[in-house]
C-alpha cells in the first residue's frame, strides 16, 4: 500500500489506501468541526469563509481560516520535501515513513490532550489538524500520481459526475470509467463514514480518538516499513 509508486500500483492498493486515509480524514474533518466549527480538510470551505469574513470587514474573524489554509500547505510541502529527498536516495519505505510521522503527530496531539485537556486551545488544536491533513494528502498524491486525494472532496464529486456521464457512452469510455468511479465512489463513502464515526468516537472517548488512528496508522506503515526492508 506505502510502497509501489504511480504505474507500479495496482486498482486494489489504491483502493485499500483511499479506503484507510479517507475514513481517517473523514473523522478527524468532523472533529475539527465539532471543536472548532472549522474544517480541517475542507480548504474550499475555509477560503470562502475568509473572504466573507474580509468582504466584511471582520479581519479578526477571518485569520484563522487563513491560518488553517496555510497549515495545510506547510504539511504538504514538508511531506513532499522529505518524500522528494527519500526518493533522491532510493529509500523505498519514504511513503511509509511520512505516514508514521502523521501517526506520531497524532498520537502526540491525543496524549498533550488528555494530559492537560484545558490546555489546548481550540484554535491550535485545528491548526495542528489541517497540518496533518496536508501531510496526508500530499503522501496519497504523490504516491498514487494524484489518483487517490483523501481529502479533495470537491474535485472527486466532480469526478464521479464525469464517470457517470462516460457511462453513457461507448464501451471503451465505460470501461475506462468504471475502474475511476469505483476509487472515488468508495473516498466519498469511506470519508462520510469516516466522518460519522469520528464524531461519535469524540463524543464517546474524546482524545483518545486521535490516538486511536494514529496507532492504526503506525501500525500500517510499521508492516510496509518492514515490508520494504525485507525486499
Amino acid at each position: 500500500m506505502l510502497i509501489r509508486t504511480g504505474a507500479a500500483r495496482s486498482a486494489a492498493i489504491d483502493l485499500s489506501l483511499a479506503g484507510l486515509l479517507s475514513s481517517i480524514a473523514g473523522a478527524l474533518n468532523a472533529v475539527g468541526f465539532l471543536v472548532a466549527g472549522s474544517f480541517t480538510a475542507n480548504m474550499t470551505g475555509n477560503i470562502s469563509a475568509f473572504a466573507d469574513h474580509v468582504a466584511h470587514g471582520q479581519i479578526g474573524i477571518a485569520l484563522p481560516f487563513a491560518g488553517l489554509l496555510a497549515a495545510f500547505i506547510l504539511g504538504a510541502t514538508l511531506a513532499a520535501l522529505a518524500i522528494q529527498s527519500g526518493e533522491r536516495r532510493g529509500l523505498r519505505s519514504v511513503y511509509a515513513w511520512a505516514v508514521l510521522a502523521e501517526a506520531g503527530l497524532l498520537i502526540g496531539l491525543g496524549v498533550a490532550m488528555l494530559a492537560r485537556p484545558a490546555g489546548l486551545s481550540e484554535g491550535l488544536l485545528v491548526e495542528a489538524l489541517s497540518f496533518v491533513m496536508g501531510l496526508q494528502n500530499a503522501v496519497s498524491t504523490m504516491i498514487s500520481s494524484a489518483r487517490v486525494r483523501t481529502t479533495h472532496v470537491s474535485g472527486m464529486a466532480t469526478d464521479i459526475g464525469i464517470g457517470l456521464a462516460a457511462l453513457l457512452g461507448g464501451q471503451g469510455a465505460r470501461r475506462a470509467a468504471l475502474p475511476r468511479l469505483g476509487l472515488h465512489g468508495l473516498t466519498l463513502l469511506c470519508f462520510a463514514l469516516g466522518g460519522i464515526g469520528g464524531a461519535l468516537a469524540f463524543a464517546g472517548i474524546g482524545a483518545w480518538l486521535f490516538v486511536g488512528t494514529g496507532a492504526v496508522l503506525a501500525a500500517v506503515a510499521l508492516a510496509e516499513i518492514r515490508r520494504a526492508g525485507r525486499r
